[in-house]
């Protein structure tokens, strides 16, 4: 990983990506048999599903669109997280290796829910005008 993060989420979360794909791992993880292949190819689905739904949410045609592919992207960060942690744990690959997009992960983890944090005020918000919408019209019958 890269020591100098760009400030764009999506361009990070990109090279993220294409960190745990090319540079880092899958390639060399995927080549053993078994369950290790297999925990290669989740960690790189997860990795860079994260980054496509971040792509999506940007053409998103609602702000209720943007915060479900948002959602999404986080689901899929912590999934990549969950599976550098099974990494780590097992020994599939080496602590040097396998730390940098540990770190990456979890700060990424960290700015999506952030930012999810930011999008569902809105939901809140709504629901207190319904009830309070239907409180006054239930009062004026």
């Amino acid at each position: 990983m890269p020591t100098a993060h760009p400030s764009d989420l999506r361009e990070r979360v990109f090279e993220f990506s294409c960190a745990v794909v090319v540079v880092a791992f899958c390639r060399e993880i995927s080549k053993e048999p078994g369950v290790v292949r297999q925990i290669a190819w989740q960690l790189a689905d997860a990795a860079t599903s994260a980054g496509a739904n971040l792509e999506e949410a940007k053409a998103a045609y609602s702000r209720r669109e943007f915060a479900a592919k948002n959602s999404i992207s986080l689901k899929e960060m912590r999934e990549a997280l969950y599976w550098l942690q099974v990494i780590r744990r097992c020994g599939l690959a080496s602590k040097e290796s396998v730390q940098p997009l540990l770190m990456e992960a979890n700060e990424l983890t960290s700015m999506l829910t952030a930012g999810m944090k930011r999008l569902r005020p809105l939901r809140f918000v709504l629901c207190v005008l319904f009830v309070v919408s239907v409180l006054v019209l239930s009062s004026k019958f």
